[in-house]
């Protein structure tokens, strides 16, 4: 047995052949988008709705509202109440599973094959026909205003938030999902049943089925679900404001957004930080390289900003930065946690390494290679089952990407140079503009925060 040399990092294995699958579409009467691929071995099938229904539709007023419908879809559907429902997907071994995030809501179904009949109509129940009872509203309400109470004490959610409404004020984007107590407090059954009675649109939404399931069957089965869902009149907006959020953040025409905010936490031992500005939607030209210089920066263990922290600092177990690619601009941040007493020097040096990046120390062919590697080799584990194409699918049509946007992913991005990442970090990485919120121990943090020249710090609490 040969030894194996634990000082260098193993060599990548070659390029693994990645061919993601094309899907059937059809459109159906009502104008329901229907996605079907044919995926035979095992008897199961994947079923996913997407509706482009996320917190971006909120109302300015009742940021929640769209989680809220979302979490009272199978409270009581068709002629069902909410335990004959989940006993009816238990009969068939199957569970509803409810995402919201920004831009859409996804209701997804995994069965056995000869269940998809009764699957999709259970799904069409729930999506189309659900009560939404004042009584159940009121308990489903209790349960969120009972979680928000929770999260008042997750360092990370009040970082999250505050950094969201720091780039996008009360616009698309600027809250979480779950919304906060004092909208939930103003919120009634009646917002929403308004809601989905305007914004649940069958020309909007998209049906995906993968797995043991022919096309036409498929479709048959979909119409009889679904033939009868039937949009508003006066549908909702597709987007609140859609548009208006700009790479230069949706507060220009209020002037620019605090760069240094607080949120204090008398005694703890660590902040929390979030770094970052508005960047880009999903549909960017650069995604690509922006994928790529993330990696480099931000995104994988021996990142650059993982690396400073973690290894050559010792301030945190870890640290990692995202583009948040959505419908419109989205947010970059870099997410950590710090020691109390490195917390300036943290900034400090994040601050710099965004600065290093496009500016004097650009990408290395090195961190190239190992960041490629991070992005592409295991890349074809992303859809090995059902549900996983079919959520890919999801992605694509909630973004209205090309059919060969996976099998293009790889040769793209080994198609990338260092030019390219460098062109990318100039044009989308902005240090002298980033957010920084801190979520600490206000007295032993601000005045090592005050000498980094992001001007006046603001005192702030998260809606919670």
């Amino acid at each position: 047995m040969s030894p194996v040399d634990r000082t260098r990092l193993p060599s990548p294995a070659p390029d693994v052949r990645f061919a993601f699958p094309f899907a059937t579409k059809r459109r159906m009467g009502n104008g329901l988008g229907l996605w079907t691929v044919e995926r035979r071995g095992l008897p199961v099938a994947s079923v996913v709705l997407v509706l482009p229904v996320g917190a971006a539709l909120d109302p300015d007023d009742k940021p929640g509202l769209a989680a809220m419908t979302a979490d009272m879809l199978d409270e009581g559907s068709g002629d069902r109440s909410a335990i004959e429902m989940q006993e009816s997907l238990a009969r068939i071994g199957t569970e509803l599973d409810t995402e919201v995030g920004p831009d859409a809501l996804i209701l997804s179904l995994t069965l056995l094959e000869r269940f998809v009949p009764e699957g999709l109509g259970l799904l069409a129940d729930i999506t189309v026909r659900p009560r939404l009872d004042p009584a159940d509203f009121d308990r489903v309400r209790t349960l969120r205003v009972n979680r928000l109470r929770q999260l008042r004490d997750v360092p990370g959610v009040n970082a999250e938030l505050v950094f969201l409404q720091s780039l996008y004020g009360t616009r698309a984007y600027g809250h979480l999902p779950i919304g906060s107590s004092s909208s939930l407090a103003r919120m009634q059954a009646s917002d929403v049943v308004e809601f989905h009675r305007s914004a649940y649109d069958p020309a909007r939404a998209t049906l995906i089925g993968v797995g043991a399931i022919a096309p036409d069957g498929f479709a048959r089965d979909v119409d009889r679900a679904f033939g009868s869902w039937r949009g508003a009149d006066d549908p909702a907006p597709p987007g609140q404001a859609a548009g208006d959020v700009t790479v230069h953040g949706a507060l220009a025409e209020a002037g620019a957004p605090a760069r240094l905010q607080i949120v204090d936490r008398p005694g703890a031992a660590q902040t929390e930080l979030r770094i970052g500005h508005v960047a880009v939607a999903r549909t960017t030209a650069d995604f690509h390289a922006l994928v790529l210089l993330n990696a480099v920066l931000g995104g994988h263990f021996m990142s650059r900003i993982n690396r400073k922290l973690r290894e050559d600092k010792g301030y945190t177990y870890g640290a990692r930065s995202a583009f948040d690619f959505r419908r419109m601009a989205g947010p970059f941040s870099v997410q950590t946690s710090v020691q109390t007493s490195a917390t300036g020097d943290a900034v400090h040096q994040v601050l710099g390494e965004l600065a290093a990046i496009r500016g004097d120390r650009p990408a290395s062919e090195d961190e190239l290679r190992l960041s490629m590697s991070t992005l592409t080799k295991g890349y074809p584990r992303n859809f090995e089952t059902a549900g996983q194409v079919a959520r890919g699918l999801a992605q694509l049509a909630l973004h209205d990407l090309p059919d060969d946007t996976f099998a293009e992913f790889c040769p793209r991005v080994r198609g990338l140079d260092a030019e390219d990442v460098t062109r990318a970090a100039r044009a989308h990485i902005r240090p002298d503009s980033a957010v920084v919120v801190a979520v600490g121990d206000r007295d032993r943090i601000q005045g090592d925060l005050d000498g980094l020249g992001l001007g006046r710090a603001i005192a702030t609490t998260a809606d919670l």
